[in-house]
């Protein structure tokens, strides 16, 4: 083996999850403390309960854009009802076709 080119081994490295503060020693080539969001202790494969382990809020976001998405999508249903109505009266009202003479009369009144 090369020597000077491997990392530096330490069997001394604190691990702390983030999720249920459990902290354990381990060896790591790592040069600082670890920090893991989820660990053996909270996982749900290894605890046999089932929870969400949500540490960036992904469900509330998620949540957030499902309500504004209903939201537009009321807004839209709301318009397009608007838009059909509009078009119902425009066809029912008779268009008086206008001519040259009536539309130079509408300018100059």
């Amino acid at each position: 083996m090369k020597k000077d080119i491997h990392p530096k081994y330490t069997h001394k490295r604190k691990v702390t999850c983030i999720s249920c503060g459990f902290t354990f020693v381990t060896g790591s080539t790592a040069e600082e403390d670890i920090s893991v969001e989820i660990c053996s202790h909270c996982h749900p494969f290894y605890t046999g309960v089932d929870r969400v382990v949500d540490t960036e809020n992904l469900i509330k976001k998620y949540e957030e854009r499902q309500k504004k998405a209903q939201a537009k999508a009321k807004s839209f249903k709301s318009l397009k009802k608007k838009q059909e109505k509009a078009k119902k009266v425009k066809q029912e009202t008779p268009t008086k076709e206008l001519t040259l003479k009536d539309m130079l009369a509408q300018l100059n009144s």
